[in-house]
């Protein structure tokens, strides 16, 4: 039965976000407004976590899906005690504040995810279930469930509309992921007006079809309705639950309740102090709290210090009885490499025929793999093409969590999310595979990736025309280019198996964010490294390969991939025509802008004009490196069905036409 205290504390979050809304002059009034009933029931009455240490491992997550209901979070995150001020609820979407107008990780506390577009939220809320499974299965005994929590969501319409949560819901009903549970925010209302006018489906009937554990809560505003949802959703242990809860849409407001203009603009200051006027609410002060509400949240302090002691004295019992488990369980936390982690990765040995690097990589992870126990991961349904599978290891499937081979499923977009959310929980390093050309599917989930600075690595195979008649579809060109322009992202293009080993590498140490590994289908030569400087060079971006005699070059050639022994053939006909080459390995702009000037201009000296890149991708982006007086071999177009050989020949990836271009431009300058 709700009391006053409760109904005074579900109006205290209405109130608190729409008066944030309001000073800010822009926001979301009305998500929080009519959500807040069921935010209150979870927060209050079913979540364990800890505002004094927001990032106490075995905290249940909380990730708010429809992040454009920011206030809703801000405000719960306020009133149960976390580092979030007051000032801070009144610095809402302001310049250098911790509640901008979507949450972002890891800028407030007690944020667990950057949400940002629909939909990724609620796919990101699957990736952290099946962290939490996975590390149960490995670290959990009987007696010591040292991983044992929820994933908890508050979904909208607009997610479950976004396609991507098709992809993770169906993959989540798959696994049977019982502790993931989502509160659908059924407010019946978009930007535009009435769901009716575009999404009529049989919600219910979906998300009964993909596998879960679905109920309906006729009022949003009935307390313990909404908590004997969560109660039983809580007991279906084999099925995520989708809990849809009618609610209303600027809840409390007169004129604007049940309403698109509800949704995306202030109540105003008229509509907002009738709104209080028709909760029994003061006009003034804004931004109130009552003590007993204040008193009531803040009962979460307590009790969540509480919690942590007793799981942490649940640990070290756990830590005399396996200490070798604990020693594990605190490194994959902590994101710590055990030692010798990096031992058995293969050194390759010069072959002129040499290996695909997609093949090279997959016999990297597999030895690095032994040692890295929390390194899981897979492809969306291309591992045989990929070689993302792990030899040995079971697959991650309902019954069998501690596997860690993931299989994905055809579901690109999904996928990427889903890395993020395994990410975000901690624990684990994540990597999925696909095609390069693919993704483009995953943009969002990698832009969201690089923003939260997470670490995720991605398997991109097929990087270039190299993977022939599969045709233009399938050919990624301006794939390169595209990811290189996120911010944060590091994108390597090993030259040859070893590089591949050294991407690998770069990958598991980074801390710098999400990794891409473009790789090719085609087999590239493995480079003599008795001739040439070591591959373990991939780290500094990019390296002197071969050089002029006496260091002073007439001419720099610059290639990445699959292009660097075109270049490094280009370079020894060079030779013979009196021209001083040095060719340059550039696996990663990224890395290679991290180093200091000096280093950048030793490999790059300013003062030689004659430079040629070569990269089977776009050209755009290149100018930086060869200079305005520099020429770039890429590829402008789509490309064509044919054998990789061929179409490397017709475009002009040859070293007879690298040779050309060289001589033209030594020529000029």
């Amino acid at each position: 039965m709700t009391s006053e205290l409760d109904a005074l504390c579900v109006d205290t979050i209405r109130m608190l976000s729409a008066d944030g809304v309001e000073k800010a002059r822009s926001g979301h009034p009305g998500m929080p407004m009519g959500a807040a009933p069921m935010a209150y029931v979870l927060w209050t009455r079913f979540l364990r976590h800890n505002p004094r240490n927001p990032r106490w491992p075995d905290r249940d997550r909380f990730v708010l899906s429809a992040g454009h209901g920011s206030m809703l979070l801000y405000s719960l995150l306020h009133l149960t005690g976390y580092d979030l001020s007051l000032d801070d609820i009144k610095a809402f979407r302001q310049w250098n504040s911790r509640t901008p107008g979507h949450p972002e990780y890891p800028l407030t506390p007690g944020v667990e995810i950057t949400t940002g577009p629909l939909g990724q939220g609620f796919a990101s809320g699957v990736g952290m279930a099946m962290a939490e499974r996975f590390l149960a299965a490995r670290f959990n005994r009987p007696e010591y469930p040292i991983v044992d929590h929820f994933t908890y969501g508050i979904v909208s319409d607009g997610d479950l509309m976004e396609g991507i949560s098709h992809e993770a819901a169906s993959l989540a009903g798959h696994l049977g992921l019982g502790k993931l549970i989502y509160l659908y925010d059924d407010n019946h209302i978009t930007i535009e007006g009435s769901t009716d006018i575009a999404f009529t489906e049989a919600r219910d009937l979906r998300f009964e079809a993909y596998g879960w554990h679905v109920q309906r809560v006729a009022d949003g505003n009935d307390l313990d309705a909404i908590e004997a949802a969560i109660a039983a959703a809580r007991k279906a242990t084999d099925h995520p639950s989708l809990i849809a809860v009618r609610t209303h849409i600027g809840y409390g407001s007169p004129n604007k309740a049940d309403k698109a203009s509800a949704h995306g603009e202030p109540l105003g200051p008229e509509e907002l102090r009738r709104t209080k006027e028709n909760l029994g609410w003061p006009a003034e002060p804004p931004f109130l709290v009552p003590d007993e509400v204040r008193d009531r949240f803040r009962s979460a302090i307590e009790q969540g210090v509480e919690n942590e002691d007793l799981w942490n004295e649940k640990f070290r019992s756990y830590a005399e009885a396996f200490s070798s488990l604990a020693k594990t369980w605190e490194e994959c936390l902590n994101d710590v490499l055990p030692e010798g982690w990096d031992r058995e990765i293969p050194f390759f040995p010069a072959d002129p025929k040499g290996m695909a690097t997609r093949v090279a990589s997959g016999k990297v992870l597999n030895a690095m793999a032994r040692h890295v126990p929390n390194l899981i991961g897979g492809s969306a349904d291309l591992a045989p093409s990929n070689k993302t599978e792990i030899a040995g290891e079971p697959d991650f499937q309902a019954g069998t969590y501690g596997g860690r081979n993931l299989r994905f499923g055809v579901r690109e977009h999904g996928m990427g999310a889903i890395l993020n959310g395994m990410a975000l929980h901690a624990g684990v390093i994540p990597y999925g595979g696909t095609f390069l050309i693919f993704s483009d599917y995953m943009r969002p989930a990698i832009r969201l990736a690089a923003l939260m600075g997470l670490k995720v690595i991605y398997v991109f195979t097929h990087d270039s025309i190299g993977l022939g008649e599969d045709g233009p579809t399938h050919q990624p060109v301006e794939q390169l280019a595209a990811l290189r322009a996120i911010p944060g992202l590091t994108v390597i293009r090993p030259c040859d198996a070893n590089e591949t080993a050294e991407a690998w590498k770069a990958a598991l140490q980074s801390t710098a964010g999400p990794v891409a590994l473009a790789l090719t289908r085609q087999d590239v030569p493995v480079l003599d490294r008795s001739l040439y400087p070591g591959a373990d060079n991939l780290a500094r971006g990019a390296y002197i390969l071969r050089d002029a005699p006496g260091g002073v070059p007439d001419l720099i050639l610059i290639a990445t991939g699959s292009e660097v022994h075109i270049a490094l053939k280009a370079a020894a006909t060079l030779d013979g025509k009196g021209i001083k080459v040095r060719v340059v390995s550039m696996p990663s702009w990224e890395l290679f802008d991290r180093e200091d000037e000096a280093y950048r201009r030793q490999v790059l000296p300013p003062d030689i004009k004659a430079r040629v890149a070569i990269e089977a991708g776009v050209t755009q982006g290149w100018r930086r490196y060869v200079g305005d007086s520099g020429r770039v071999i890429g590829l402008n177009r789509f490309g064509a069905s044919a054998p990789g050989a061929v179409l490397y020949e017709k475009f002009g990836f040859t070293a007879d036409h690298l040779v050309e271009t060289a001589l033209s431009l030594v020529g000029k300058i």
